[in-house]
C-alpha cells in the first residue's frame, strides 16, 4: 500500500476513538430504579430463573445474539503468522461486519496459545457466553483439529470462515456458472491450484453438491497430490489423491470445466487456459493478486467466466457474502452447530439470489446501475440488503430440518417481517400495516400517475412480487416498456400491471371528461381547458380515476413542488364527513424511536380549531400502525410559562380534544423535550395524563413542524414515512421528490390500508 493509504488506514483505526468496537447499553440507565433493576438486587431475578432453566438465558441475556471471533493469529489475511495482538485489528473488524451486515453483536477474544489442545481449552470453556463460535485466521492443518475438537465439545455453532466460509461463497459462483454454461455439476472436472484449509472444503462442499471425487484434481507447492507423494498425507487431503504419473499443474488442466485457485499469485498461465474445456470457470482468489487477472483470461478466452477475491473485479469471491447471515439464521433457531445441509441452503440461496431482479436499494448498493445475471455477475454484491433476507431463513430451515435447532420458528412470515428491519428500517413501524394488507384476500387497485419513474416501477415490481396490490399507471405505454427492459424487471404489463395510456386509450379516459369539467367549470376552467388539463396533467387524471371508482387509492406526483400538486387535487377528492381541511402527518424512523409530527406541509399557521381537527385525525393514523397514540401539543411554552398567541393557541386546541375524545392520551403544551422524556416532563408537572414518551408531536405551525422534522431526519439519521394526507374520503398521497421506491411501498400500502378501513 502507498504511504498515504497507510496513513489513512492508521488514522482510522485511532481517531476519534482507538478500535473499531465499544459497549452500548440496550437497557435504560437513568435512575435508581434501573440501577436496581440491571444490577443488585433485581438481577437475581433472571439469573434464578436461568440457574432454573438453562435456556432462558437466550430470554433474559445477550448470549443467543452473540458471536465469538476467536483467533490465535497464525495465518492472519495474508500476512501470516503475526501472533495474536497484531491480529486484533482484524478481528475487530470481522466483528463489525457482523454487526453491519446481520445486527450481531461480537467479542473478539486473541488466544495466545498455538498448541492445539490449549486454545480449545481455553475456547470451550467460554460456551456460556456465546451463542456461537467464529474461528478466524489460524493456519493449517491446525485449523482442521481445532474446529473439530471444539465442534464436538461445544453445543453452539463453531464455524472457521476461512474454510466454510469461503467454499460457501465458491459453491454459489459454481452453481451460477454452471446455469450459464448450461453444464451439470457431475459432468465437470476441477483442477486447484492449494491444497489448504480453504481449498479442501471448497471442494467437500461442492462433492455434497454433486461433484464426483473422481473428477477433482489437487495441486499445490509440491505438485499434484498423486498417490504416495506422503505416508503422512492428512486424512482430508488424501481422500482426492489421485494414482497418476501426472505431477505439475500444467499436467493436469488440459480439460478441467473449472480452476479453483487458493494460492498464490501467477500460478496460472495464459498457455495452460487455453487447454481447459470449452466455457470453463476460473475462479482465482489469491489476495491481493489472483493466480490469473481476467485481462490475461480475456485475452486468450472469450467463453471463460472469471471471479476473483478483488472487489475491483467482476464476480468477487467474499465471505463476507455468507458468515453474518449464516450466523443470523443459526441463532435465531438456537442451533447447536452449522451442518452440511445449512451450508448447501446458505450456497443455493446465495445463488439464486443472483438471479433476481434488483430494486433500488438493490441498484444504490451497486453505485446506480441495475446488476443482470450473466457472466459478469453471478454473485451478489456484499452491500446487496437482500443477503439476510434469503439466506439467514434458508439457514433457519436447512437447520430446523435436520434437527439442530433448539428454538425453531414457527411463523415464517413474521421471522421474514423481522429480518426486514436490517434493511428497510421502516419495516419495523410499518409491520402492522403491511400484515393487515396482506391478510386481506382480495387485492387493491392503486393507481400511479408517474408511470414512467424508475421508482415507481420498482416499487411495483416489489409489490407484484409480494402480491401486494393491482397496480394501474399512466403513460407512454412503449416507455414504460422501454423502463421496465432497462431497469431488468419481470415486470409483464397487462398481466402483472395496466397502463392507461392518455394517448392510446381515448374511448375509456372520455368518460372522466363530464364529470372533471362539472367539478371545475365554476373555477374559471372552460371545457376545452378542462380536457386539456385531464389529459396532459397525469395526477388529475389519477384523481378521476379514483373518484370515479375506477381504483381504490391513488399515489401521484415525486417530481416539483409539493404543494402544486396537491392544491390541483383537493377540489377533486372530497373531504370526510365532518372534517373541514385536509391535513398531513410524516413519520420519522430514527434508531429507536418512530414520532409522527404534524402538519409538516399543509397549514401555515392552523387555528386552534384545525390543529385539533389535525391531532384527531393524526392519532387515528398512529392506531393503524399498531400503535396507541400517545400526543404532545408542542410550543416555546410549557404548560402556561408562556402567554403568547401561538401557546394560547396550543393550549385552547388541548381542551377541544379532550373534549371531542376524552379518552385520548395528549398534553400541552409542552417544549420537545418535556414531549420526548416522562422523567423531565414530571418536574413540570405531576398530573400529566401522557405516560411514558409522545410518539405523535403536533407542531404549531408549517415553519415548526417542517423544520422540526427536516433537523430530525437529517440530526437523528431518520427515515421518513409520508407525507400521508389526512381528512380524504379516498386515500390519495402526493409523493415528493425524495420519496424512495421503499417509500412508494410504504406509502401504497398505508392507502390500501385505509381503503379497507373504509370498507369495512
Amino acid at each position: 500500500m502507498d504511504h498515504k493509504f497507510k496513513q489513512d488506514a492508521l488514522d482510522y483505526h485511532e481517531y476519534p476513538t482507538p478500535g473499531k468496537l465499544t459497549i452500548t447499553p440496550t437497557k435504560r440507565m437513568a435512575t435508581q430504579t434501573d440501577l436496581s433493576l440491571a444490577y443488585s438486587p433485581g438481577v437475581a431475578a433472571p439469573c434464578l430463573e436461568i440457574k432454573r432453566d438453562p435456556s432462558l438465558a437466550s430470554k433474559y441475556t445477550a448470549k443467543s445474539n452473540l458471536v465469538g471471533v476467536i483467533s490465535n493469529g497464525t495465518a492472519v489475511l495474508g500476512l501470516g503468522n503475526i501472533g495474536p495482538l497484531a491480529g486484533k485489528p482484524v478481528m475487530e473488524g470481522k466483528a463489525v461486519l457482523f454487526k453491519k451486515f446481520a445486527g450481531i453483536d461480537v467479542f473478539d477474544i486473541e488466544v495466545d496459545a498455538n498448541d492445539p489442545e490449549h486454545f480449545c481449552n481455553v475456547v470451550s470453556a467460554l460456551e456460556p457466553t456465546f451463542g456461537g463460535i467464529n474461528l478466524e485466521d489460524i493456519k493449517a492443518p491446525e485449523c482442521f483439529i481445532i474446529e473439530q475438537n471444539l465442534k464436538c465439545r461445544m453445543n453452539i455453532p463453531v464455524f472457521h470462515d476461512d474454510q466454510h466460509g469461503t467454499a460457501i461463497v465458491v459453491s454459489a459462483a459454481t452453481i451460477n456458472a454452471l446455469r450459464i454454461q448450461n453444464k451439470k455439476i457431475e459432468d465437470v472436472k476441477l483442477v486447484t491450484s492449494g491444497a489448504g484449509a480453504a481449498a479442501i472444503a471448497c471442494v467437500n462442499l461442492l462433492v455434497t453438491l454433486g461433484l464426483k471425487l473422481e473428477n477433482v484434481i489437487l495441486t499445490d507447492i509440491d505438485g499434484v497430490v498423486w498417490k504416495g507423494r506422503d505416508p503422512n498425507m492428512p486424512e482430508n487431503m488424501a481422500r482426492y489423491a489421485k494414482d497418476t504419473q501426472a505431477r505439475r499443474l500444467e499436467d493436469v488442466i488440459a480439460g478441467a470445466d473449472i480452476f479453483l485457485g487458493v494460492s498464490v499469485a501467477g500460478v496460472l498461465k495464459k498457455e495452460w487456459v487455453a487447454k481447459m474445456a470449452s466455457n470453463p470457470l476460473i475462479l482465482a482468489l489469491a489476495n491481493p493478486e489472483p493466480e490469473i487477472t481476467p485481462e490475461e483470461v480475456g485475452s486468450i478466452r472469450s467463453d471463460a467466466i472469471m471471479a476473483t477475491g478483488r472487489s475491483d473485479h467482476p464476480n468477487q469471491v467474499n465471505n463476507v457474502l455468507c458468515f453474518p447471515f449464516i450466523f443470523r439464521g443459526a441463532l435465531d433457531v438456537g442451533a447447536t452447530e452449522i451442518n452440511e445441509e445449512m451450508k448447501k441452503a446458505a450456497a443455493y440461496a446465495l445463488a439464486n439470489l443472483a438471479t433476481q431482479e434488483a430494486n433500488e436499494v438493490v441498484v444504490a448498493a451497486y453505485g446506480g446501475q441495475a446488476p443482470a445475471f450473466g457472466p459478469e455477475y453471478i454473485l451478489p454484491k456484499p452491500f446487496d440488503p437482500r443477503l439476510i433476507l434469503e439466506i439467514a431463513p434458508a439457514v433457519a430451515k436447512a437447520a430446523m430440518q435436520t434437527g439442530v435447532a433448539l428454538r425453531p420458528i414457527d411463523d415464517f412470515n413474521g421471522y421474514l417481517e423481522h429480518l426486514m428491519q436490517f434493511v428497510f428500517r421502516t419495516s419495523q413501524v410499518m409491520q402492522p400495516v403491511f400484515a393487515a394488507v396482506h391478510q386481506h384476500k382480495g387485492l387493491q387497485k392503486v393507481v400511479f400517475s408517474e408511470g414512467e419513474n424508475d421508482r415507481v416501477l420498482r416499487a411495483i415490481q416489489t409489490m407484484v412480487n409480494e402480491q401486494m396490490v393491482l397496480p394501474y399507471v399512466i403513460g407512454d405505454q412503449k416507455r414504460i416498456h422501454e423502463k421496465i427492459t432497462q431497469l431488468g424487471l419481470s415486470l409483464k404489463i397487462g398481466k402483472d400491471l395496466t397502463v392507461y395510456d392518455p394517448q392510446k386509450d381515448n374511448a375509456f379516459l372520455q368518460t372522466l371528461e363530464k364529470p372533471y369539467q362539472r367539478l371545475v367549470e365554476r373555477t374559471g376552467v372552460p371545457p376545452s381547458l378542462a380536457y386539456e388539463q385531464l389529459y396532459r396533467r397525469k395526477s388529475i387524471l389519477a384523481a378521476m380515476l379514483l373518484r370515479e371508482g375506477h381504483v381504490d387509492a391513488a399515489l401521484v406526483g415525486g417530481f416539483g413542488e409539493w404543494y402544486r400538486h396537491f392544491k390541483t387535487l383537493k377540489n377533486i377528492i372530497p373531504k370526510q364527513d365532518g372534517v373541514k381541511e385536509f391535513h398531513t402527518i410524516s413519520a420519522m424512523i430514527q434508531s429507536n424511536v418512530a414520532l409522527f409530527m404534524g402538519d409538516t406541509y399543509l397549514h401555515l399557521d392552523p387555528t386552534a380549531e384545525e390543529i385539533a381537527e389535525l391531532t384527531l385525525l393524526a392519532s387515528e393514523m398512529v392506531s393503524m400502525f399498531g400503535m396507541v397514540p400517545r400526543a404532545a401539543l408542542l410550543s416555546y411554552s410549557s404548560f402556561g410559562t408562556g402567554k403568547s398567541e401561538s401557546a394560547l393557541k396550543m393550549k385552547k386546541a388541548l381542551a377541544i380534544i379532550r373534549e371531542k375524545n376524552p379518552s385520548l392520551e395528549i398534553d400541552g403544551e409542552m417544549q420537545g423535550d418535556a414531549a420526548l422524556s416522562e422523567t423531565l416532563r414530571s418536574r413540570l408537572i405531576d398530573d400529566s395524563p401522557l405516560r411514558g414518551n409522545a410518539n405523535l408531536l403536533i407542531m404549531p405551525s408549517l415553519d415548526a413542524a417542517n423544520i422540526g422534522f427536516s433537523l430530525s431526519r437529517v440530526v437523528g439519521n431518520g427515515l421518513q414515512i409520508g407525507p400521508i394526507t389526512l381528512g380524504t374520503t379516498k386515500p390519495l398521497h402526493v409523493l415528493t421528490e425524495n420519496t424512495t421506491a421503499r417509500g412508494i411501498v410504504n406509502l401504497t400500502a398505508i392507502a390500501i390500508r385505509q381503503s379497507l378501513r373504509k370498507k369495512q
